[in-house]
């Protein structure tokens, strides 16, 4: 058999294997070590501990669980609830606000949690039964919490940007400052089209009788602000040359458990078991994939699979665009069946060769590969986004959820277009803050 036929092989597998599902880490190990004794002998497995424990030391991988654990702080919280609460009072006048004031709670969280389905289930569970209850469709309703979780893998902090720039070994703080822009548009689209559809929706959204004087207004911010100053607080010392992701990462978690504990008293034994318990069960989750697919791309490589699949890639002479749009669509089909974490970590080893040869910008393609990887997060058969507002609004059937989000994955891909012919919105900020 020749690399190619090899690599197919080994792809065949471990989809097989993966969607038996046995659980990632596993799965990608169990592979790997597989394919080491069938084709290299029992002694290529002496690497195999080396290859795993190389990979999770490096300092970087710190990042990992103290974001989660910044997440999981919040995320155990009401302050989903009072970000929810605050965005309503000042949008309740404007046609289809509740579900702007929803979408824009979505993009604030998101930028705290740094994740997807700890965003959707936090805002659903406070924004969806208030949305049924004045009117709004339910479609519309759970669609847009849906769209709006995916934001928590491109608002930094990203768990996803941070696993796609150890792949790579390219600068997370970069990385970091190529989702803002793209993150803000979309949430700007969201809300553009929830008040365009709630204008020509037939059925209409109910006038909200009820009005909030400025007073109360700025008193909703109250609980809200400790936790936006955290953003703000990441964003000057990472940004500002001030620390290292590592170092902000530790201060922010650190920031959110005494807010957490001050502001809602999450300082019981069950509050603080299920913060840790999250923190420790993700994290876990997230570095043994890490360690897996170090293992699989070792794999990878000593067959010769990599290099022989990105050099024929390469030698295929397709035009740069052509071949974006062949890795897009082969990414859009891994992302209904594959979480992010398994895409970034098996993909990415292959493609990163054969975008640099094409010249693409590895900055750029991260955001339009997180984008790429939101669409996978709310559409079936694993789109986990669904399945969390499914269990946030039972009432709502999962066809109806599915509907709704239809058009903000239209939204995302046009986002994505955009994203190729204006390049400048991911790399703008990167280049400005941080040189080119």
């Amino acid at each position: 058999m020749n690399e190619l036929q090899v690599g197919l092989l080994i792809l065949v597998v471990t989809l097989v294997v993966l969607f038996s599902g046995l659980p990632i880490a596993w799965g990608l190990a169990i592979v790997s070590i597989g394919f080491l004794v069938l084709f290299e002998g029992a002694a290529s497995l002496a690497n195999v501990p080396i290859v795993m424990m190389d990979e999770l030391s490096s300092f970087a991988m710190l990042t990992i669980p103290l974001f989660v654990l910044l997440g999981a702080a919040i995320g155990s919280s009401a302050a989903g609830r009072d970000i929810y609460e605050s965005l309503h009072r000042w949008l309740a006048r404007l046609p289809g606000g509740l579900v702007i004031a929803n979408i824009l709670a979505c993009g604030v969280f998101s930028a705290i949690c740094g994740s997807s389905p700890a965003t959707a289930a936090a805002i659903g569970k406070a924004g969806v039964p208030e949305m049924l209850r004045r009117g709004i469709s339910p479609a519309l309703a759970t669609g847009s919490i849906c769209a709006g979780g995916t934001l928590g893998i491109l608002i930094p902090p990203s768990i996803t940007m941070i696993l796609y720039g150890i792949a790579t070994e390219t600068s997370i703080g970069r990385l970091f400052l190529a989702g803002i822009v793209p993150g803000v548009l979309l949430v700007l689209f969201f809300s553009v089209y929830a008040w365009l559809s709630t204008l020509l929706s037939r059925r209409g959204v109910q006038v909200d009788d009820e009005r909030y004087s400025f007073a109360q207004k700025v008193s909703g911010l109250g609980r809200v602000s400790p936790f936006i100053a955290i953003i703000a607080a990441i964003a000057w010392a990472m940004y500002g040359g001030l620390a290292t992701p590592s170092e902000v990462a530790a201060i922010s978690a650190v920031l959110a458990l005494i807010l957490v504990f001050a502001i809602y008293r999450a300082y019981r034994r069950d509050d603080l078991w299920r913060i840790f318990g999250e923190t420790v069960r993700e994290s876990t989750m997230i570095l043994m994939i890490i360690g897996a697919a170090a293992i699989f791309s070792y794999m990878m490589s000593l067959l010769y699979v990599t290099q022989t699949a990105a050099q024929s890639l390469v030698d295929l002479g397709l035009n740069r665009w052509v071949l974006m749009l062949a890795i897009n669509g082969f990414l859009l089909l891994a992302g209904c069946f594959l979480p992010p974490v398994a895409i970034i970590l098996m993909v990415m080893p292959i493609l990163q060769p054969v975008l640099e040869a094409n010249g693409f910008d590895l900055i750029w393609f991260a955001v339009i590969l997180t984008i790429n990887m939101e669409v996978g997060l709310i559409t079936p058969p694993v789109g986990l986004n669904l399945y969390v507002l499914k269990g946030v609004a039972p009432q709502v059937s999962l066809p109806t959820v599915l509907w709704g989000a239809f058009p903000f994955v239209l939204i995302m891909l046009a986002t994505m277009v955009l994203l190729a012919f204006v390049p400048e919105l991911a790399t703008w900020l990167p280049d400005r803050m941080m040189g080119r």
